[in-house]
């Protein structure tokens, strides 16, 4: 497993960059449920704990083990959601930019630099900012967003579960496993299903 790192943040501290943002978002790929966006901005003394990695690499015990680790240690953070609506409306690319510059808005400081796992935010002064090609596995930054932001939309999910019990959300998260494609063939869609994703393998699109 590759561990995060504070390489880039320490780069940007010496160029005199203080608050350095690292943002990443979660559930991308759902087909059910909103769109989580994490930013956090550490501290120049954090101290990166053992196996501290991109969520995806992290198991969901120690994701909520490094959360709270988090929490306890950081200087700002925000959580932004973009509901299913939207992304219906505007389709997932548009939805995921909206989320960003949410979560850039939340942070109770302001960002002076922002570290950004793949790709640009439209709309955002590119000079103030920094793509990184597999970011969330190098930047402890994003690293750390990508982890509360997973963990707060697992629970998001446990929760909708409860108000969707047939398509069994609290197991896959709204991910296109088996299960839940064959619940999607068997109900139909839900209300918090992204209906703007061409799920080709439907022969039917009815609400729950």
């Amino acid at each position: 497993m590759i561990e995060s790192s504070l390489d880039e943040e320490k780069a940007l501290w010496k160029k005199g960059y203080k608050y350095i943002a690292g943002i990443d978002e979660v559930g991308r790929g759902s087909w059910a449920g909103p769109l989580v966006v994490g930013a956090v901005i550490l501290p120049t003394n954090f101290i990166i704990p053992t196996g501290f990695a991109d969520s995806k690499h992290v198991k969901p015990a120690k994701r909520r083990e490094f959360a709270a680790y988090i929490y306890e240690r950081i200087k700002t953070y925000s959580i932004a959601e973009v509901p299913v609506a939207i992304i219906n409306k505007l389709g997932i690319g548009k939805a995921t930019h909206i989320g960003f510059r949410k979560a850039i808005r939340l942070l109770s400081t302001k960002p002076d630099y922002l570290l950004i796992d793949a790709f640009y935010i439209r709309h955002v002064n590119r000079k103030n900012q920094k793509a990184i090609v597999h970011g969330d596995e190098k930047s402890a930054s994003i690293a750390a967003a990508s982890i509360i932001a997973k963990v707060y939309r697992d629970n998001l999910m446990k929760n909708l579960a409860k108000k969707y019990p047939l398509y069994l959300f609290a197991k896959h998260k709204g991910y296109g496993t088996t299960s839940h494609q064959n619940a999607i063939r068997k109900y139909g869609f839900s209300q918090v299903h992204r209906r703007s994703f061409n799920l080709s393998f439907l022969n039917h699109d009815n609400a729950v």
